[in-house]
C-alpha cells in the first residue's frame, strides 16, 4: 500500500504538492482554533484566506519552483497588511529551502536560500512584528538564520543521498550490462569454437566421401563387390554428414535470427530478372555475358548473384542519373563478374567501408577469389569479382 501510494504521488507532482499545501493550511486552523483572541474576533475568515495566499507557493514548488520562491518572497507583505504573520509562511519558507536544496544543485540551491530569507532577516530588523519586539531584532535574525540553515542542510543531504543513489543504480546497470555482454560473448566463442570443430569434422567426411566415391569408380568395372562396399560406405558417411551440418546450422542460429527461407537461393538464372526490376526502378541496366556458364556449385552462383544485387542496389542508392553496366565472363575456369556505373555523385570515402563491401569481400574470399571495388578514373563506381570454378562433380585434386 505504502509504496503504492508513493508511485502515486510520484506521478502527480502537482497535486500531491497542493495536498501538501493544503495540510499546511490545516496546521493553521489548528493553531487559529487555539487561539481565542483570533476566533473570537471573527478574523478566522479573513486569516483562512491569508494562510491559503501564503501557502499558494508550496503547490508550485516542484513544477515552477522558482516562481514559487519569489511569490513566497511577496508574501513578506502579509504581516503588514495583517500585524501578524500565517503560521503557514514560516512553514512554506522552511519548506521552500528544503526543495530548492534537495531538487537543484549547490548554486541555485544557495541562491535560492539567500533570496529567500534575506528578506526575512531585513524584515525582521526594520519593522518587527507587535509582540516580539522585547525579544531583539538579533533573536529573529539568528532564530531564522537557524531555520533556514537546518532545512538548508537537511535538504542538501537528501540531495547527496539522491545522487548516491543514482550512481550506484547506474553502475549496477553498467555491470549488469558488461556482465551480459561478457556472458554473450563467451557463448559466442564457444559457438564459434564449436562451429569449427564440426566444421573439421564435416570437412573430412566429405574428403572421405570424395576419395571413396573416386575408388568405386575406377574399381567398379573388374571388383563390383568391393565398390558396392565403398558406396555403403559412401551412404552412412553422407547420413553422418548430414546429421553433423544439423548441429553447425544449429550452433551457429541464434535467438534474434529470422525462420530461414526455405525458397530456393537465386543463382545465375536470377540475375536478367534482377537487372529488369532495377530498370524498373528507374537506374538503365545492360546486361552482358561472355562465354556459356557451365553447370557449377549453388554457392558460387549465389555469390555472382549476391555481388551483382549489392552492386546494383548502391548504384540506385548513390550513382544519381547514370546507367550500369553488369559483365559476365566466363574464361579458362574462372567466372569474372564486373558492375560499373556512370554516376558522378561524391566518391566514396576510403575510411568507411559499408556492411555489404565487407559482405562481398566475404563471400568471394570463400570461393578463393579475388575482389576489387572503388570509383572509376572518369567517374562512378566499379565492382570487379574473379572467382575460380570447377565443375559440378568434379573431385578436387
Amino acid at each position: 500500500m505504502t509504496d503504492r501510494l508513493r508511485a502515486w504521488a510520484r506521478g502527480r507532482p502537482a497535486t500531491t504538492d497542493a495536498i501538501f499545501a493544503l495540510v499546511l493550511v490545516l496546521v493553521d486552523v489548528a493553531f487559529l482554533l487555539l487561539t481565542p483572541r483570533e476566533f473570537r474576533s471573527g478574523q478566522l475568515p479573513a486569516a483562512l484566506g491569508w494562510s491559503l495566499l501564503c501557502a499558494a507557493p508550496v503547490a508550485l514548488r516542484r513544477i515552477a519552483p522558482w516562481p514559487a520562491v519569489g511569490a513566497a518572497v511577496a508574501t513578506l507583505a502579509v504581516p503588514a497588511l495583517l500585524g501578524h504573520a500565517p503560521t503557514t509562511q514560516a512553514l512554506t519558507f522552511v519548506v521552500l529551502t528544503y526543495t530548492m536544496a534537495a531538487d537543484h544543485p549547490l548554486r541555485s540551491a544557495t541562491g535560492a536560500a539567500v533570496l529567500l530569507w534575506a528578506p526575512v532577516a531585513l524584515a525582521n530588523t526594520i519593522a518587527p512584528l507587535d509582540g516580539v519586539l522585547d525579544l531583539g531584532p538579533g533573536y529573529l535574525v539568528l532564530n531564522n538564520l537557524l531555520t533556514a540553515s537546518v532545512a538548508y542542510a537537511v535538504g542538501r543531504a537528501v540531495h547527496a543521498r539522491r545522487q548516491s543513489t543514482r550512481a550506484l543504480r547506474e553502475r549496477a546497470r553498467v555491470a549488469e550490462e558488461t556482465q551480459r555482454s561478457l556472458a554473450e560473448q563467451a557463448v559466442a566463442d564457444e559457438r564459434r569454437r564449436i562451429a569449427r570443430e564440426l566444421h573439421d569434422v564435416v570437412a573430412h567426411h566429405v574428403s572421405v566421401m570424395g576419395v571413396l566415391a573416386t575408388g568405386a569408380r575406377r574399381v567398379l568395372p573388374r571388383d563390383p563387390d568391393a565398390a558396392d562396399e565403398a558406396i555403403a560406405t559412401i551412404e552412412d558417411t553422407s547420413r553422418a554428414t548430414l546429421r553433423e551440418l544439423r548441429r553447425l546450422l544449429d550452433v551457429l542460429r541464434t535467438d534474434a535470427e529470422a525462420a530461414a527461407d526455405l525458397a530456393p537461393q537465386p543463382g545465375l538464372a536470377g540475375i536478367e530478372a534482377l537487372v529488369e526490376q532495377v530498370r524498373e526502378a528507374g537506374l538503365p541496366v545492360t546486361l552482358r555475358v561472355d562465354g556459356t556458364p557451365g553447370p557449377m556449385e549453388e554457392g558460387v552462383a549465389l555469390t555472382i548473384y549476391r555481388i551483382v544485387q549489392e552492386a546494383l542496389t548502391n548504384a540506385l542508392k548513390h550513382a544519381g542519373a547514370a546507367t550500369a553496366l553488369v559483365r559476365l565472363t566466363v574464361d579458362g575456369g574462372f567466372l569474372t563478374v564486373e558492375v560499373t556505373d556512370t554516376g558522378r555523385g561524391p566518391n566514396p570515402r576510403p575510411d568507411r567501408v559499408g556492411h555489404g563491401l565487407v559482405g562481398m569481400r566475404e563471400r568471394v574470399a570463400l570461393y578463393g577469389g579475388t575482389l576489387r571495388t572503388g570509383p572509376r578514373p572518369g567517374g562512378g563506381f566499379r565492382v570487379y569479382a574473379r572467382i575460380p570454378v570447377e565443375p559440378v562433380g568434379a573431385v578436387p585434386a
